[in-house]
Order: C-alpha cells, then structure tokens, then sequence
C-alpha cells in the first residue's frame, strides 16, 4: 500500500450508533462500572439543578424575613450539595479510569495478535505507520471517550432534558423560549456530524500516512544520507504534514461553528427570558424569587449545553477511531488452520510442488500466472538448488512451502500432506526459512538465534547447547565480542550489525529451529568468500539429514545442491544435476554464466565454462579461474 492511500473502510455506512455498538465485546466486561460511573455523574448533576431550587426557597423564606439562622442554614445546604456533587465527580472517575485502560490493554492485545495471524498479503496492502497509528492513537482515544466522553455526553443530555423540564415549574413561557432557542443548535449538530465525520477520518488517515513517512525516513536514514535526498524526504513530509494542517484547520473550522451556535444561542436564550420575567413579573405571573431560580438553573445548565458540541465532536472522533481498528478486525484471514487438520508424527520432508500456481493480488487480469503450473519434487533429506534469472518466481516459490501466501491453484504438500491440510504450528515446525533480507528483533542474540524453538528454555542447558551448534554453523563466533556476548540486545532490525553478521544470526536461526525442511532465499549473499566457503562446509553437514530448497544466485551455492531446478517464466523448465544440466541446457548455461558474471565482479575473479567442462559436466567449483 502506498504512503498517501489506506484500504477504504467498509464500516463508513454505518450510523455512528451502530459503528460505536461493535466496541460492546470489549466494554462488555467493565459495564458495571461504567453504569456506576454514569450513576455517580448523573447524581452530581442532579445535586447541582438542586440548588436553585434551595435557592429559591432561601430568598423567598429567610431573606425576605431577615431570618439570619436560617439563612445561614440554607448556606449550608448549598454546600453540602456542593460538597456532594464534587465527592459523585471524584466517585465517577474512580468507577471508569482504571476499567477504561483495561479496556485500551484488551485492544491493543487484540489486535496485536489480529496482525500476527493475517497473512503476508494484507501488510502488503497496508503501511506500517497506518497500523502503528491505529494500535497507539486510536485505541487510546477510545479508551479516552469511554472513560470521559461517553458517560458526560449521556448524562449532560439526561441533565438538559431534566433541567429543562424543571424549568417549565416557573413558568411555561420561560421554559418554551429556552426549547425554541435550542432548536438552531440541533439543526447545526446535525449537519456538523455530516462534515465532522468525513473531516475526521481523513485526518486519521492523513497521520497515519505521516506515520508512515517518519518510519520509512528513519529506517531508511542510511540510504537518504548516501544518496543525499534528506530535503527530498523533507519536501515529502513537509507536503503531507501541510495536508494533515489544512485538514486540521477545517475540523476547526466545524468545531467553531457548533460552537459559535452553542455560544450564541444560550446567550441569546438568557436575554430572551429576562425580558420576558420582567413582563412577567410587572403582570404579576412569577416573582423575583422565582426569576432569580430561573437563571440559576439556566446557568447551571448553560456547561451541559456548551459541552454537547465538544462531546458531540469527541464521539464523532472515537467513531471514526471505531471505524479504523475494526477495518484491521474485519480483514479476512486468508490464511487459517484447517477444520479437519492432519497429522504428520514423523515427517520424512518430502516437499512436492503439484501444478502450483501463484499470482499476487494486484496481478492485472491480463497478466500470466508468476508460478504457472510449478510441478517439482525434493526427496527427503535431499538438497535443491533453485535457479533462474531475476523476475522468474524464485523468491515467490519460496513463499510457499511455509504458507506465507497460498497457492492460487494446485497445491504444495509434504510427505503427500497438503500443506494446507496440517495446523499452521505444526507446519512451521517441520519447515524453516531463511530470508536473504535477514530481519532481527529488538532482542538479545539468544533470543534472536533461538525464535523458532518455543520448546526450549533458552538459558537451559538444551537451549544453549542449540544455539551454539546453530551460531558454529553459520560463523557467527563474532557474537561473543560483542558487549554482552549472547545476552546483547540487538538493535532495532539488527542495524548496529553489518549485512553480513545479520544474515549469518538469521541463518543460525533456521538451522536452530532443527526443521525437516529449510528454505534459503540466497542466505549467504552479503558473506565475505571466505565466511562463506566456511558456512558452506557446515552447511553440507547440517543438510546431510534435512531436506533443503536453497535459491541460488551465486555458482558456489548450487555446489551445495544434490540436484538443480531451472525456472523459467513461472515454469520449472529443466532438474538435474549441476553437470547434467550444463550438458543439455542451453537456457541454464545462460544463466549460470550471468551467476559467474556478478560473482566475477564481486571476487575479482573471471571464471570461465568451456567447451570441455559442458561435455564432460564438470562441476562448477572445478571452472578454471583467471584472476582479474
């Protein structure tokens, strides 16, 4: 997916009642204290429309007869309900803080686990920051609106209708200008959700998408450097940082306007109802006492008002939020255990390629299959080279065995299981894969090394016995210089080491997950020749008992290789033996040449294929080499 575009959202049809309904699952478990909460926040509401009321009674009582004990009694009435609407405010944070992060907590797990479980296909779709950005910013303003926003928008309604009704106890004609001034302002609430919902989506998106440019910039901050191009990544965020403003800039502008409606309208309700008390008054209908209530509830009430815009807004955020995390809920894994799943106790690690076919998502309707009817077969504890010229699928075949993606047509088994047929786990126990672009975690080596044996404690002594075989396979003895040994923790993506220290830890994580099957995307790409003549050595070893589908760029890894795949446009064209493929391969000639062509320029050396070595299949370590 590209910086400046997400998966659109299928939640957007939804009324905004509805969208926020699905949160139920996850507020389910706190409703409790949320009723509590909403209680303890309705009754300090309700103590505060009390004392106008008391209010009144103290004017027309004690005041008018100069009662100075009752007076002084009716003072402390009002700060008992005072003192009683502070300890129901304190009483309601105290129900849905902590319940609300537990809520947050759940979320976050949720998804994190949801992003662990899609298939490879959909972050391929879909930046990282936009999913950095829904786990961290969204989720936490939900949890920001159930804690705060949702009990204070129910009970500052409830609070308006009561105090508007109480308001009628005076007068009808008081009350009726207060209903008629509000009308304007739930006309103008309704077109600022109109305006508001779609401003506030985009502006999600937008810092999502500015999330991700930050990531890329950072990751990518060697290359920039390199390359010169840090004002070109700053003209690139900066453009998308000032789209983010003027989106921002007009949430703000609708927020101005319901409030300039919620400001004006109280106001305009409050001059309104003291013209008509004083008519009221000089006719004689209510007296001063009574006003004087009037605009006490009134003032009581005006926060309640003034706060629904706000609160209106902040619901229309948590819904466009709703809308964001749930697009990653909904998302269809593609990639499942089975219903009926089967067993293999005993793997042998015969791996077959069926009729495989594959073609990626975005593929134009036009264009053929990558894989295009891929029928090849590995025999247990044999070792295959996979080779080919760039674009021909080699990478895309190794994606397979392990389900990273899943075929389009035929099928991948093992030991005559379809892959598809065995439970994810035990799948990816039996088949390991090392990538050329080797990635590591935040993580010490050991942990790092030791990633696919969930069955070993790693400061066990099974635990370090593997990881040391694992680390001597690849030559990786440079760990033990580092600050910590194997206790170092490896920075972000492994970009404290160098290319070729990473590939050789992400080897000695493949080898240590002691699979029937391993699959090398090119793992020795970055070596030093020597480093990896050595890793070859081990590595014939290592692979005597374990079935292995290594893609080869370079001719010293297919000497590696019992037999060799040639694939061709999506097909596999041609297996054999490295010799026997030279003699009647015209296609694999080719290729094996430009192999030695970008290993000449790497080493310094120009190997050369006779016409002796294609007759008599000699093999490649046996080519004479000129040096440059």
């Amino acid at each position: 997916m590209s910086a400046s575009s997400t998966p659109s959202s299928a939640s957007s049809s939804l009324s905004t009642p509805a969208a926020l309904w699905r949160l139920k699952p996850f507020i389910q478990p706190i409703i409790g204290r949320l009723v509590g909460g909403a209680a303890s926040a309705l009754a300090a509401a309700v103590l505060a429309l009390m004392v106008p009321i008391v209010l009144e009674q103290i004017i027309r009582g004690p005041i008018a007869t100069g009662n100075v004990a009752a007076i002084v009694g009716g003072a402390g009435i009002v700060l008992l309900l005072g003192l009683g609407e502070a300890a129901m405010v304190w009483l309601r944070r105290w129900f849905v803080l902590t319940p609300a992060t537990e809520v947050e907590y759940r979320m976050r797990a949720d998804i994190y686990a949801r992003l662990q479980t899609l298939p490879v296909a959909f972050h391929d779709r879909w930046g990282s920051g936009q999913l950095l950005s829904r786990m961290m910013q969204d989720i936490g303003l939900i949890r920001r609106w159930i804690a705060f926003g949702l009990i204070l928008l129910v009970v500052n309604l409830l609070t308006i209708v009561i105090g508007a009704v109480l308001l009628f106890q005076w007068h009808w004609l008081l009350g009726t200008i207060f209903l008629v001034t509000g009308v304007p302002m739930w006309v103008q609430g309704y077109l600022f959700e109109k305006r508001y919902g779609v401003l506030a989506r985009q502006s999600q998106d937008q810092a999502g998408d500015l999330a991700t440019s930050v990531e890329e910039s950072v990751h990518g901050i060697r290359v920039l450097k390199a390359f010169g191009r840090g004002k070109h990544a700053l003209r690139r965020f900066s453009s998308q940082a000032e789209t983010l403003r003027e989106t921002e800039l007009s949430k703000a502008r609708a927020v101005g306007t319901i409030w300039f409606w919620l400001d004006l309208m109280p106001q305009l309700a409050f001059g309104l109802s003291l013209l008509a008390g004083i008519w009221l008054i000089w006719q004689g209908q209510i007296d001063a006492a009574q006003l004087f209530a009037f605009f006490a509830m009134a003032t009581v009430l005006r926060w309640p008002i003034e706060s629904i815009g706000f609160l209106f807004s902040f619901m229309l955020d948590a819904r466009t939020a709703t809308d964001r995390v749930f697009d990653i809920f909904q998302e269809t894994n593609t990639i499942t255990d089975p219903k009926n799943p089967v067993h293999i106790a005993e793997p042998r690690g015969e791996l077959a390629f069926e009729g495989a076919h594959f073609r990626y998502q975005d593929a134009g309707a036009s264009e053929r299959d990558l894989l295009d009817g891929i029928d090849l077969v590995l025999r247990p504890g044999e070792t295959m080279a996979l080779v080919g010229l760039t674009g021909s699928g080699k990478t895309t075949l190794t994606t397979l065995p392990a389900r990273l993606y899943d075929v389009t047509g035929g099928r991948v088994t093992l030991d005559g299981v379809d892959v598809r047929d065995l439970p994810l786990a035990e799948l990816r126990r039996h088949i390991a894969m090392a990538f050329e672009d080797a990635t590591l975690f935040s993580a010490s080596v050991r942990d790092n090394v030791l990633l696919g044996r969930a069955d070993l404690d790693p400061h066990s002594e099974e635990g370090e016995r593997v990881m040391r075989e694992a680390l001597d396979v690849a030559q990786a003895g440079f760990v033990d210089s580092l600050p910590e040994g194997t206790e170092t923790i490896i920075g972000e993506e492994g970009l404290s080491l160098s290319g070729g220290q990473r590939q050789r830890l992400a080897l000695a994580r493949a080898v240590a997950a002691a699979p029937k099957v391993l699959v090398l995307d090119d793992p020795l790409s970055a070596l030093d020749v020597d480093t990896e003549a050595l890793v070859e050595e081990a590595l014939r070893h290592v692979l005597a008992e374990t079935t292995a589908l290594i893609v080869a760029h370079r001719p010293s890894t297919v000497a590696l290789a019992d037999r060799v795949a040639l694939l061709e446009a999506g097909k596999v064209t041609a297996v054999g033996t490295h010799a026997e493929l030279l003699k009647t391969s015209a296609h694999y000639r080719h290729v094996i040449s430009s192999l030695e062509a970008e290993e000449a320029a790497r080493t310094g050396t120009i190997p050369i294929i006779t016409e002796e070595m294609i007759e008599g299949g000699a093999s490649a370590t046996e080519e004479e080499e000129v040096q440059a």
